[in-house]
């Protein structure tokens, strides 16, 4: 067995699985949902010491991730999660756009697939 295989015998392996079990899978889904939005938002250098941390390839990548995420998960999360998530989503897609020094056509940048076109 790999190190990295999750085992029984691991100290609190039981007590986490116990643990994910009584989280809702909306609140996991949220959770990973802001992780992504978080990271993005780093890569972006929208935080305080941002250039030091922006990675614009980093951050497709992220929206990319979130935007598929949302769209897989617009029925499992009701509006009152799916809002905040969606307008977060097109800020980031908007940050990135400005971020860029040649921009994507309308419709090809980070997520867009999923959320169409994104205008500021």
């Amino acid at each position: 067995m790999s190190d990295a295989t999750p085992s029984s015998d691991s100290p609190g392996f039981d007590e986490m699985a116990r643990d994910i079990a009584e989280v809702p899978a909306v609140e996991v889904i949220v959770t990973v949902a802001v992780n992504l939005m978080s990271a993005a938002a780093v890569k972006l250098g929208l935080t305080e010491d941002g250039e030091a941390h922006k990675d614009l390839d980093e951050a497709r990548k992220l929206v990319h991730a979130l935007a598929g995420l949302l769209d897989a998960s617009t029925t499992e999360i009701s509006s009152f999660h799916a809002a905040p998530l969606r307008d977060g989503l097109k800020s980031l897609q908007l940050a990135f756009r400005e971020a860029s020094v040649v921009p994507d056509e309308p419709g090809h940048g980070p997520g867009e697939k999923y959320t169409g076109p994104v205008f500021g």
